[in-house]
């Protein structure tokens, strides 16, 4: 099966014009609005209000039933059980009979939202001008760069119930407040600006892995060498030290012309019905990459101050998303959000959107959302796909500096190996189209970075089929040694829904304490699992979890690329049964 390349979906890319010079921030040429034109708009406006009631009487009913937070407080009361019962009892037939009454409309609601929807943008650019752009950058220097994904389980009320969540539009409200708590501070390159210092040491948790021989431990060069300052060193604004031993970089285009490009030879298979074409073998070398030995803890408290670009997913809920996206406004410039709107897409009725958001620091010259046409099951409710963007880093000697960001969260189910592993080939096929149509002759590719919620981890057998894509061999994931087997330090960052509201880890310091324990993460991490979506009981102990939130790097960097760090975060304790994981990239200089 191919995608639907044709319906709105998968529009919406767009590039600066060549010939203009380049101001900064440049223009914006992405849509701003969702619909094209005021009228498109109203009737949009008109079909959602009929479609309020019913929605409003469904999401309720849904969310009668308690979380174990709920249940908690009712075992504290003598009457507790007996009263929350009771107005659950009392209030379900109202429920259903408001329901009932409300379908007429919902019907005729439904009957003009469906064309509406096929009119309405791939995603919208929301442009904060409060929010401080940082600087160019000027790519002889370095500069650190710090990516956050994180599954915000932000659905309607009465779904997020199914993952013990409930109060979508508060969690939104708090969720916002913790991802952008106020104006961005600029990335030192050091993990110091990622994951805050030991107490008594002047290091910092996290790992630094590097592709380049740059602050080598006990080289006595770079930014922590002793003696030296490293936050003077490893400012984007300060000189490059001539003493950190960088490699000579070739500048020239990391790919070749567009009308040269070898694209992924694409082998159709029939592996299963409506199988997507699977890339062959043309895919890049892997490239070994040095990590640090010992590795410390990646477990931290705090989402990075400097985050400059964040991959949210789940953020289902219309009006959650409003409230997310006017948060996220106060340090991010720019917000991709509407992504994958619901309707008819790829012949299949979507309920939800695709619940991607992209926040950046840096402007968006392009951006593209392509729908999943193989979705099943529950999650073929949701336009479920890929949104990936270029976005401008600064200018050098006449080049554009640029990077790609992917955004994607893929099958939920764990039986669905299949579907998934071909999700995994279209985006690995869409993230080479995108970059080959969006590449232009003399651009200096930064970096390119995939994030989101692939749904399968690399410790359980049941996901072995997707542990071994050929995606792994295009993109270095710096938690992995192997398929089936993660780095010793690494750690799951998908938690056991129904003990989210535990005393242990109800608070993001709880939380660290208890996951860095021995004994922490069998507790309170979701288990391995087999290809049925059992728990493995013949699962290696002590398991460390799931680790289902990837942060990925393509392996052929331009520039000398060097991870001085990744953590995994225990901020949105009891407002997500995920944890957000950040990476920190430095990169360059360039010999430009």
């Amino acid at each position: 099966m191919v995608a639907c390349g044709g319906c709105a979906n998968c529009a919406g890319a767009s590039e600066p014009d060549q010939d203009t010079p380049m101001s900064w921030p440049p223009p914006s040429t992405l849509p701003d609005t969702p619909f094209p034109n005021g009228a498109l708009a109203a009737v949009a406006a008109v079909a959602e209000a009929l479609l309020t009631p019913g929605y409003w009487a469904l999401d309720r009913l849904l969310a009668l039933q308690p979380t174990t937070a709920q249940r908690a407080r009712w075992r504290r009361h003598r009457a507790g059980r007996c009263l929350g019962v009771g107005v659950r009892l009392l209030a379900a037939p109202v429920l259903v009979l408001a329901l009932l009454l409300a379908l007429p409309l919902s019907l005729l609601g439904l009957l003009l939202w469906l064309p509406v929807q096929a009119k309405r943008r791939p995603f919208v650019h929301q442009h904060a001008a409060a929010a401080a752009t940082p600087e160019p950058w000027d790519p002889r220097r370095p500069r650190s760069f710090t990516f956050v994904t994180a599954n915000l389980c932000l659905m309607p009320s009465g779904l997020a119930r199914f993952s013990n969540l409930g109060s979508t539009r508060w969690r939104a409200a708090v969720i916002g407040q913790r991802l952008a708590p106020g104006a961005p501070a600029e990335g030192s390159g050091h993990r110091e600006g990622l994951l805050e210092p030991q107490r008594g040491d002047g290091g910092g948790y996290g790992g630094t892995l590097s592709t380049a021989a740059w602050g080598q431990p006990g080289s006595g060069s770079g930014p922590g060498a002793a003696g030296g300052d490293p936050w003077t060193a490893a400012s984007p604004s300060a000189a490059v030290a001539s003493s950190a031993p960088w490699p000579e970089v070739a500048m020239a285009n990391p790919r070749p012309a567009v009308d040269s490009v070898t694209t992924l030879a694409v082998a159709m298979t029939n592996a299963a019905p409506g199988a997507a074409p699977t890339p062959a073998a043309t895919l890049g070398p892997e490239r070994p990459i040095p990590l640090a030995n010992p590795m410390p803890s990646v477990l931290t408290t705090r989402i990075p101050p400097d985050t400059d670009f964040m991959c949210l997913q789940e953020v289902f809920d219309a009006t959650a998303a409003t409230i997310l996206r006017q948060r996220l406004g106060r340090h991010f410039p720019h917000v991709l959000w509407g992504v994958g709107p619901g309707g008819l897409r790829c012949g299949q009725l979507r309920v939800l959107g695709s619940g991607l958001v992209l926040a950046s620091r840096f402007p968006p010259l392009a951006a593209r959302f392509r729908p999943f046409p193989n979705a099943a099951r529950e999650d073929a409710l949701a336009n479920k796909g890929l949104l990936v963007a270029q976005v401008l880093l600064g200018m050098g000697r006449g080049q554009r500096v640029v990077g790609y960001l992917g955004c994607t969260h893929l099958q939920a189910p764990a039986a669905d190996a299949t579907i998934r592993d071909v999700q995994l080939s279209l985006v690995l096929r869409w993230l080479w189209e995108f970059r080959r149509e969006q590449e232009q002759p003399g651009d200096l590719v930064a970096f390119d970075v995939l994030c989101g919620d692939l749904n399968f981890d690399n410790c359980s057998r049941g996901d072995a089929q997707n542990q071994q894509h050929p995606l792994f061999k295009e993109f270095w994931d710096p938690a992995r040694c192997d398929p089936g087997q993660d780095q010793p330090w690494a750690i799951g960052t998908l938690l056991d829904c129904l003990k989210i509201y535990e005393d242990a880890v109800s608070t993001p310091e709880n939380m660290k304490r208890t996951l860095s324990q021995p004994r922490g993460p069998e507790q309170f991490l979701a288990v391995p699992i087999l290809s049925c979506g059992a728990p493995d009981p013949a699962a290696p102990r002590p398991w460390r979890g799931r680790r289902v939130d990837r942060t990925l790097l393509r392996r052929d960097p331009a520039l000398a690329t060097e991870v001085t760090g990744l953590s995994v975060i225990t901020q949105l304790a009891t407002l997500s049964d995920h944890l957000p994981v950040a990476l920190r990239l430095r990169l360059g200089p360039a010999d430009l």
